[in-house]
């Protein structure tokens, strides 16, 4: 473990904070996934003031984080190495077999339950014009593929989804990777995300609402940053591409994941395309904008003699900064 040890005083209030049944159970609760107030005043069948102190002298001590997203604040176990680790210390010595974490649970999957069906209603809302484009271009799964070969299989610490939507990627590269945060503006699609991330048992990932343009995360702190199918609805892909660079560590990869210059008007007419298509000329030049060393582009060509199909095309690059050893 590692991480700035704590003070005395410090190490006390967080064994304070954390010594009280109701704070221990939120402490599991949250280990399973982020949650509103209103998901844990439901599941602890405690009222809304008393959740939220516990709330806050969770994450006063530090053992929780809090964000924001629209109306709505989610809260997740801190990312601090020292409280996580005691985090996950405490609630693994519980029994999972006592009746109230047993009952916790089973009102947890119940949240997670109505989860799943608004992600359901609103794709089923979506459904028509979302297939309507995947039929232009390849299978997903070919695709898929060809995100695993560019990436590669070595591990890494830090990965960021840019527009995230259903949370595909995250789920996709969750072996390789120790912390995942995924990016949208759209409420309802970040429903779709954490249910998927849930049913696929990704726990060491988040999602969170966000501007593509100020993205709200730490500078220099992703070893992999992908943006897949989002620049064709932007006004200005290349401050997405320059907002991203930022969020990259030194030797950080950049993924972007896109459509070939194309004609198909009735995307723009019909699903809020702004852009039709990027060549590799436009792509690198914003990759090298922005700072970083482009290396590779793959184009995926449409199957089936498609005449009016969309090529995919990935475009790769790299922070070019080194990493340097603290001498200390």
């Amino acid at each position: 473990m590692t991480g700035k040890p704590l003070a005395l005083e410090e190490m006390v209030e967080v064994l304070k904070a954390a010594a009280e049944p109701s704070r221990l159970r939120i402490l599991s609760l949250l280990a399973g996934g982020d949650l509103t107030v209103s998901d844990l005043t439901s599941i602890l069948n405690q009222s809304q003031p008393r959740v939220s102190r516990h709330l806050k002298l969770l994450s006063e001590a530090g053992l929780i984080s809090r964000y924001q997203e629209g109306s709505w604040a989610y809260f997740r176990l801190s990312e601090a190495p020292i409280q996580q680790g005691l985090s996950r210390a405490l609630i693994g010595w519980q029994d999972s077999q006592d009746p109230l974490l047993l009952r916790d649970q089973e009102r947890l999957a119940q949240v997670k339950a109505e989860r799943h069906e608004r992600a359901t209603a609103y794709f089923s809302a979506n459904a028509e014009s979302w297939d309507q484009i995947r039929s232009l271009h390849i299978d997903e799964a070919m695709v898929e593929d060809a995100l695993r070969s560019i990436i590669g299989e070595q591990s890494f610490q830090s990965m960021l989804d840019i527009g995230t939507g259903t949370g595909r990627l995250l789920e996709m590269f969750s072996p390789l990777y120790v912390r995942g945060v995924g990016i949208d503006i759209n409420r309802d699609m970040l429903t779709v995300a954490r249910t998927n991330l849930d049913q696929a048992r990704v726990a060491h990932a988040q999602v969170r609402q966000g501007d593509i343009y100020a993205l709200p995360v730490d500078r220099d702190g992703y070893d992999l940053v992908t943006i897949h199918q989002v620049l064709h609805f932007l006004d200005e892909p290349q401050s997405a591409i320059r907002e991203a660079a930022r969020a990259l560590r030194p030797q950080g990869r950049l993924l972007v994941v896109d459509f070939a210059p194309h004609d198909l008007e009735f995307l723009r007419d019909e699903h809020a395309h702004l852009r039709l298509g990027f060549s590799d000329e436009q792509m690198t030049g914003w990759m090298k904008a922005a700072g970083l060393e482009p290396e590779k582009s793959v184009a995926l060509e449409p199957q089936g003699g498609q005449a009016s199909g969309l090529v995919i095309k990935m475009w790769l690059a790299r922070d070019p900064r080194m990493l340097i050893a603290d001498a200390a």
